[in-house]
């Protein structure tokens, strides 16, 4: 479904991806783990078309989307839940989840996705009049992550989504994961819990400094010493 090959990307001089590749078979929850700056919240711009690679190329179905624009892209079916929610803090939930579906024009299918999102974030059903900056941190990320939905995605594009969550919301945040993929949504997962991430994806790759150094199952990443090291919490 999605395949990037050799991308290079830099921020002014900063050589900040090198080489990277990495491919996403349609249905998977894939997952990127590493330490903070090393490069996977870089790599989740890049496929969105808000950074553009010097080198190498990133396919989508087939086609090179390296060279399109961000909204260009969202059409196409890739839609992001970006680092620290960025929700609108003034607009209300509802206004949020409108702008989510702003490329769309299928009005009844908005209404069924509007329902899915309710169905699976209750909370944001009974606060869709509410501002979205009022919602307590866990509310905001399940708003950002209704929002991506409201484009209706074939690709997710998750950025941290556990940030800064407290540990029963993790919980939560991960089981909404697992739900939305199995009603058939792909999701690259960028994620500095490495234990949740490895537990919910099929497929992981680690990143360090830019690069791709690993890539595996994600059991047998879960279970490797290098990894449980660095990552898991393990001596």
């Amino acid at each position: 479904m999605l395949k990037i090959e050799n991308i290079d990307v830099y921020y002014g001089a900063i050589h900040a991806l090198k080489s990277v590749s990495l491919s996403v078979e349609a249905g998977e929850i894939v997952a990127v783990i590493g330490a903070n700056g090393a490069g996977k919240s870089t790599t989740l711009k890049t496929i969105s078309g808000l950074l553009r690679p010097r080198k190498g190329s990133i396919t989508y179905e087939g086609k090179r989307i390296d060279n399109i624009s961000p909204d260009r892209i969202v059409q196409l079916g890739i839609s992001q839940v970006p680092e620290g929610r960025r929700i609108f803090a003034n607009l209300s939930v509802m206004e949020n989840l409108d702008m989510g579906a702003y490329a769309r024009k299928d009005k009844t299918k908005i209404a069924d996705d509007l329902q899915r999102v309710f169905t699976l974030f209750p909370r944001l059903k009974e606060r869709r009049a509410q501002r979205g900056g009022t919602l307590s941190g866990g509310e905001q990320q399940m708003l950002s992550i209704a929002r991506a939905l409201m484009a209706r995605p074939r690709l997710l594009l998750m950025d941290e989504p556990s940030l800064g969550l407290a540990p029963i919301l993790v919980e939560q945040i991960f089981k909404t994961i697992r739900q939305i993929n199995a009603e058939g949504t792909t999701i690259l997962l960028v994620e500095q819990n490495a234990s949740m991430a490895l537990q919910v994806s099929g497929r992981g790759y680690v990143m360090e400094t830019g690069r791709i150094t690993m890539c595996d199952k994600a059991c047998l990443l879960a279970q490797n010493e290098e990894v449980k090291r660095a990552y898991l919490g393990g001596d």
